[in-house]
């Protein structure tokens, strides 16, 4: 009697168990959000402090071992001045940030710049408020799917130089060649992205810096 008992219980918890719906997975987790750095700005100024500095070192940094990227520098003021000025000003300031990195050997053509006037405050305030927070540039690195390849973005540029500029002898440009094909693409690339700016040449196609990526 006591065994048929048991064998009763253990049938009906198998029963139970068998009717509980099954566990579902866990969702995975989100994609880890890019790197973000931020820079700051005195009042009605667009110069870079030598704290801004060290952020945007940090952020070229961020980008060359990234092994390919994207970077957005997004420009904000604060709410004093009018709203044409203030759009002005954080353009001013997403292209400081631009030049710096171009400095510190982010390409040129690996940066979008932005500007958002008075829109997006970072701390929410009145009109004509000077909130330093507010007077900032905003850079997110995005990374690619496919790395960059700066030997073949390093000919391209080259071979461009090449199609527009055919003295070569002697220039800033003809040592940055050099330099690619030497492999040295952090000291040529900027030479000639800034050589193909000056004369108002377009940049190679983005399919030359990062392959795969559609055009």
């Amino acid at each position: 009697m006591l065994k048929s008992m048991f064998a009763v219980i253990a049938a009906a918890l198998l029963l139970a168990a068998c009717d509980e719906p099954p566990v579902a997975a866990p969702p995975p987790p989100p994609p880890p959000a890019p790197p973000s750095y931020m820079v700051f700005f005195d009042w009605d100024r667009y110069n870079l402090s030598s704290q801004a500095m060290n952020t945007l070192q940090q952020a070229a940094t961020a980008f060359k071992t990234r092994g390919g990227a994207r970077v957005t520098a997004t420009g904000h003021t604060d709410t004093t001045g009018s709203e044409a000025y203030n759009m002005a000003l954080s353009l001013r300031r997403a292209n400081a940030v631009k030049e710096a990195l171009v400095r510190e050997g982010v390409p040129a053509a690996a940066i979008t710049t932005i500007g958002r006037g008075e829109a997006d405050l970072l701390v929410k305030t009145g009109d004509n408020v000077r909130e330093p927070q507010n007077r900032r540039v905003e850079i997110v690195i995005a990374g690619m799917t496919s790395p960059w390849d700066p030997k073949a973005y390093c000919k391209a540029l080259s071979d461009k130089w090449r199609e527009y500029r055919t003295s070569q002898v002697g220039t800033p440009e003809a040592i940055a060649m050099s330099k690619c094909e030497a492999g040295d693409y952090q000291a040529g690339i900027p030479v000639l992205e800034n050589g193909l700016m000056d004369a108002k040449i377009p940049l190679p196609n983005p399919g030359f810096r990062w392959p795969g990526r559609p055009i």
